[in-house]
């Protein structure tokens, strides 16, 4: 019974001394705050262009960049973009109110964007393969032999 009195305190938010509920509770609140002005939106239709999304997210604050990604073979939309804005303040705006909500018949997702993680280097390629030359690589795997 002390717990359900315990817990039905937590929820009220008269729960006077600290705890690791407490505590826990406090930090969410940390990760929910933006370290930057720039947004990742996901769920955007293969309609949207870069026009669009800045129309969308221009009435909470002043948009520096709206950028739709592309996939450069098919030049379609990937489905995600970036949103910058020139203050954390506007940008935090713009998640509570965006997330969730339609834009061009899909439901998009505001995050805060993570920094680019750098990619290790791709292998070199040695000359003397001809394949390498060529742009296209052989089979080297035997026929059946049985």
């Amino acid at each position: 019974m002390a717990f359900v009195s315990m817990f039905h305190r937590v929820l009220a938010g008269s729960f006077s001394s600290p705890s690791i509920i407490g505590s826990r509770f406090g930090s969410t609140r940390l990760y929910g705050t933006l370290t930057s002005p720039k947004l990742f939106v996901s769920g955007l239709s293969r309609l949207t262009t870069d026009e669009k999304l800045k129309q969308a997210f221009a009435p909470f604050g002043r948009v520096v960049e709206a950028k739709v990604i592309m996939d450069r073979p098919t030049g379609r939309s990937k489905g995600f973009a970036f949103v910058t804005y020139e203050t954390i303040e506007e940008a935090e705006k713009a998640k509570e109110e965006m997330n969730a909500k339609f834009l061009d018949g899909w439901v998009i997702f505001v995050d805060p964007a993570k920094p680019r993680e750098s990619r290790p280097p791709p292998p070199p390629q040695s000359p003397a393969d001809p394949s390498s030359v060529l742009g296209f690589t052989t089979n080297k795997t035997v026929g059946w032999s049985g």
